[in-house]
Formats: C-alpha cells, sequence, structure tokens
C-alpha cells in the first residue's frame, strides 16, 4: 500500500473521525440530531467526521454519550491526542532559530545505527556542503522565521555530518537524480556540492543510490522526503510540518517503500556517471 504524504497525522486524524462516525450511524442518529444532542451547531459535526477540524476531549465525551457509548470516550480521546501531537509545527521547531533546529537532533543521530534516508528534492542534510545548505536553509528562513540564522544553521549542518566518518553506523541515500539538477545556490556552490557527492559515495559506511530519470517500469512513484532511524522512527517533512512516525507498522511500511525505491537506484560507476552528467550541465 503506498505511502501518503501525510500518512501518519492525517490518516491518523481520519481513524478518529472514521470511528466517530461509526458510532453515530450506529446509534441511528443524523448529523443535525447528534449536534443537538450535544449543544453544538450540525456543521461542526461535520467538520469532525470529515477530520478538518479536531474534537476535544469534551466533544468526544459529548460525542461518546450522545450515542450511548460512554465506555468508549477515553481510549478515542487518547487515539485523538496521538494524532494531533504527530504535527509538530515548523514554527513551534524554529522559533530559537534554524541552527537550534540542527543542533537539537544530535542526540536522536547518535543514538542510530542505521541510517536510511530519501529524497526526491534535495541532497539529504548528511550529505551537504556548507554553500548549498547554506542556500536551502536561507529560503527555509524566508517562511515567516523571526531569526534569518541560515548560515549558522549551515554550518551546524555540516559539522553534524562528521558523523559519517564516526564509523559504527551505516547510511544508506536515496535520491531521485532530479536532485542533482535543482539549482542550489551559485554555479561554485552547486558544483562543489555535486562533487562532494562524488567522495561521500566512497565512504565506507555509505551507500548512495541514484534513481535515473529514465528509469523503466518504475514500482514506486517519487515520494516525499523522509528520514528512516533503525526501525523506531520515522521523520517526514511537509511543507507546514515535521511528521515524526512510530508506530510500528508504519515505520514497516515507510522501510518497505525505500527498499522499493532502494530496488530502482544504480550505484557504483553508474551513479558516478549520473553525478558527472549534472556537473557537465553547469557549465
Amino acid at each position: 500500500m503506498p505511502v501518503s504524504p501525510s500518512s501518519s497525522a492525517q490518516a491518523a486524524r481520519e481513524a478518529v473521525a472514521k470511528r466517530l462516525r461509526a458510532l453515530r450511524v450506529e446509534a441511528g442518529l443524523t448529523i443535525g440530531e447528534l449536534a443537538t444532542a450535544c449543544g453544538w451547531h450540525h456543521s461542526k459535526t461535520s467538520r469532525i467526521e470529515n477530520a478538518i477540524t479536531a474534537p476535544s476531549a469534551r466533544d468526544i465525551r459529548r460525542w461518546c454519550t450522545a450515542v450511548a457509548a460512554p465506555r468508549q470516550a477515553e481510549d478515542l480521546i487518547v487515539q485523538s491526542v496521538h494524532a494531533e501531537t504527530m504535527y509538530r509545527e515548523w514554527r513551534d521547531q524554529t522559533r530559537r532559530g534554524l541552527a537550534e533546529l540542527q543542533n537539537g537532533r544530535t542526540g536522536l543521530y547518535q543514538s542510530t545505527d542505521l541510517f536510511r534516508i530519501y529524497s526526491s528534492t534535495l541532497v539529504p542534510g548528511l550529505l551537504q556542503t556548507e554553500g548549498y545548505a547554506a542556500a536551502v536553509l536561507r529560503i527555509a528562513a524566508r517562511e515567516g522565521l523571526a531569526v534569518d540564522d541560515s548560515a549558522e544553521a549551515a554550518r551546524a549542518r555540516v559539522d553534524r555530518s562528521r558523523i559519517l566518518h564516526e564509523g559504527g553506523r551505516r547510511f544508506v541515500f536515496v535520491v531521485e537524480e532530479t536532485v542533482l539538477h535543482h539549482r542550489l545556490g551559485d554555479t561554485d556552490a552547486m558544483a562543489a556540492q555535486l562533487g562532494h557527492l562524488l567522495s561521500a559515495g566512497a565512504l565506507p559506511a555509505v551507500s548512495l543510490g541514484i534513481i535515473p530519470m529514465a528509469a523503466a517500469d518504475r514500482i514506486q512513484w517519487p515520494r516525499e522526503t523522509f528520514h528512516l532511524f533503525d526501525e523506531a522512527l520515522v521523520s517526514v517533512e511537509l511543507v507546514s510540518a515535521q511528521v515524526n512516525v512510530t508506530q510500528p507498522s508504519e515505520v514497516t511500511q515507510y522501510a518497505r517503500t525505500f527498499d522499493q525505491l532502494r530496488s530502482m537506484a544504480v550505484y557504483g560507476s553508474d551513479a558516478r556517471e549520473l553525478i558527472l552528467r549534472a556537473i557537465a550541465t553547469l557549465h
């Protein structure tokens, strides 16, 4: 089953909504009747059932009382709270600047033995040069952040990439070939970045696969960028939020998708040839 961009948070929200709707239908109540019993406008019922509005704990208790299923309230409340906390708003994460965000994941990186990273848009952070990272983070800093510390954040990101040389860990990267052609920074910065991929891909702990644009018979279309940290966590980057997936079945689903994407990639000399072609297009 394909992994959707919001498979973690939105699917969790929709699961709560479906359970609430099923309880209403089983009780034989219309949307309007449920709203009257709960003491709110019928549009609120519709928004909750369509996963547009997240119900509060009080809303769920009223709902379950109205459908004569009060014992299900606490379980639904826990499920709803879990769904909402899966979204971490970028504004909250970056309140103290992008550099703080980079440094905030140090503990997670140090505790991970196997990194599996897929990107359809950018060179993964652990493989970025300072010039490329600065260009990427300058764009992020424009998204309504109070502080533009993109240069400092770029240095922090590059410092974090030293983990590639520490030993005892494995890093498996899979990127779409289009990543090599998305211009971030000036020509010199892009050339340095592509050159760095040639050397980083040769590191003993690193596997770098590139899915060619001309790949035939794809078994997965390009996906959202995601990071797998061992078997414990998947981090998915969306426009408005960073979604952290910890549900074992979902982590397994992402791992399966990663393996499928990895099977379409080329490695070694074939991957180097794609990078060299991208470098040639810069001039």
